[in-house]
């Protein structure tokens, strides 16, 4: 009986324990941000995510701290679209922008690799920037597809 009891409890506390991990693994909702919401998760407050944007995909980069928080190397980065500075392998403020226009066949290729390879493979996707999704004149973008995007769903965000 007793042991019957304890197989029971610790049942319940793996069932408990699991259902804990798929609640603390579970993808947040994506959402869009506009260039001045991006700013505020640039690492300079403690406890607040860190996210950097890529092609207008917003990564939560929090758990790579040690390289984008405050005073880290990669911190200009952070709370921006970095896409050009990506490609570029570059600091410079001036490449610290979405803005490709320019940039070589081989920088391009540079950043889909990375966009690819580091920061889709590691860092999970929180959002989009509102560029990505609206051109500059507020109009929407006809080549965004919510549905071809990871973790994106449409009544999440709009």
């Amino acid at each position: 009986m007793f042991y019957a009891r304890i197989v029971v409890l610790y049942a319940l506390l793996s069932i408990c324990a699991t259902n804990e991990r798929k609640i603390k693994n579970a993808q947040k909702p994506v959402r869009l941000f506009t260039e001045e919401e991006l700013q505020r998760y640039d690492g300079s407050e403690d406890g607040q995510p860190i996210y950097m944007a890529i092609k207008g995909v917003v990564f939560d980069v929090t758990t790579g701290k040690e390289f984008y928080g405050k005073g880290a190397s990669y911190n200009a980065l952070v709370g921006k679209d970095s896409t050009r500075a990506v490609a570029k392998m570059s600091l410079d403020p001036a490449d610290l922008t979405y803005d490709t226009t320019g940039l070589t066949e081989s920088q391009l290729e540079s950043l889909e690799q990375i966009f690819k390879g580091t920061y889709k493979a590691k860092y999970p996707i929180v959002g989009y920037t509102s560029r990505r999704v609206l051109n500059e004149d507020g109009s929407p973008n006809i080549d965004f597809k919510p549905e071809d995007q990871p973790n994106f769903t449409v009544k999440d965000e709009f």
